[in-house]
């Protein structure tokens, strides 16, 4: 490894060098005295290879590698302090580092020991240190505050929908309900007025009833309004038959008029009564008859008697109703039930 030329030796001795002694008694001349030597560029030749710089005392190392970690360090002790780009620059202060060759020791007896200060230990200033703080508190407290109001925005809008959500169930019900009570009043309103025409056609059929009544009594109904069979000339049956024993009593159904009594081929000994509406009323088959044409009867008088003549195969009545004097008859049953009577 080369090292560094020696110095020259001192241009001159002192005067009194053979007479001054330093030590041992003899003058010397490498024990002084010597005049300042500033070795300079010119005067000091270049050193080739390996070699080692000595520490200069009294001044940074100058070499860029350790300025710039000494600067790297220095920020990073400040934190946040550079933040508010208003504050005034800060000073950094450096500490006393080690000179550059003992960054590159190679572990040679002869290498100086040098006191050395961690990079970590580089800080700011007191000063810079307070203006740090409050800088990073101050962008603390803006962050959390930012975030205090989106969460806060989040919980409005979160609590406004869940209000909407509610307001709508809400809304829907009421309305479900209204709907509900709107069918449910149609309902009764519809179950009210069928209740009223029911009971005003009770009433009706009641006031009819005593107007009309069932043309005979003790009867057994054998043959309806329809009923098919070959005994019919027309292929149906055209009445009702109110079976019963020969002589009971025939009454007038309604009050009108006796338009005919007399004999009728078929239908036997027939009685037609026509009603003040023109519905004729067919009695057939009696065994006698008791009233004329052109006489006026009331609801329940006598006009005749049950009997078998005509086209029979026993004793019974047979009645047929021709709405408005028509040749083609109706069916008895509904017509009788319609004026509150129950054969």
């Amino acid at each position: 490894m080369a090292s560094n030329r020696p110095a020259p030796k001192a241009p001159y001795a002192p005067a009194n060098a053979g007479t001054q002694t330093f030590g041992y008694g003899a003058y010397r001349a490498e024990e002084g005295p010597w005049e300042e030597w500033n070795p300079t560029e010119e005067s000091v030749a270049p050193v080739r290879g390996r070699h080692r710089v000595v520490k200069q005392r009294g001044g940074f190392a100058r070499s860029s590698t350790v300025l710039g970690v000494g600067v790297i360090a220095a920020v990073g002790a400040g934190g946040m302090a550079s933040a508010d780009t208003g504050r005034p620059p800060v000073a950094l202060s450096l500490p006393d580092l080690p000179s550059v060759g003992s960054l590159f020791d190679d572990g040679s007896a002869d290498t100086p020991e040098v006191a050395t200060t961690a990079l970590s230990s580089v800080a700011v200033a007191s000063g810079t240190d307070e203006q740090g703080a409050d800088a990073g508190e101050a962008l603390r407290s803006r962050i959390m505050a930012q975030a205090e109001q989106q969460q806060g925005q989040a919980d409005s809008r979160a609590t406004a929908a869940a209000v909407a959500a509610a307001q709508k169930r809400t809304a829907d019900a009421a309305a479900r309900a209204e709907k509900e009570a709107a069918a449910q009043a149609a309902e009764a309103k519809e179950e009210a007025e069928a209740a009223a025409e029911k009971k005003a056609e009770q009433k009706r059929l009641a006031e009819l009833a005593r107007q009309y009544t069932l043309p005979t009594s003790s009867y057994t109904i054998t043959s309806t309004f329809g009923q098919a069979g070959s005994m019919w000339s027309s292929g149906y049956h055209t009445g009702l038959d109110f079976a019963a024993p020969t002589g009971t009593l025939i009454k007038a159904v309604h009050s009108g008029t006796i338009t005919e009594a007399g004999w009728a081929g078929s239908y036997g000994y027939r009685t037609i009564l026509t009603l003040d509406d023109g519905t004729e009323l067919w009695f057939c088959h009696q065994s006698s008859i008791s009233v004329s044409v052109g006489q006026k009867v009331s609801t329940g008088e006598v006009i005749g008697r049950v009997g078998a003549t005509g086209n029979v195969t026993g004793p019974h009545l047979h009645l047929e109703v021709h709405a408005g004097g028509q040749a083609t008859g109706i069916d008895p049953m509904a017509w009788l039930r319609d004026k509150g009577l129950n054969p």
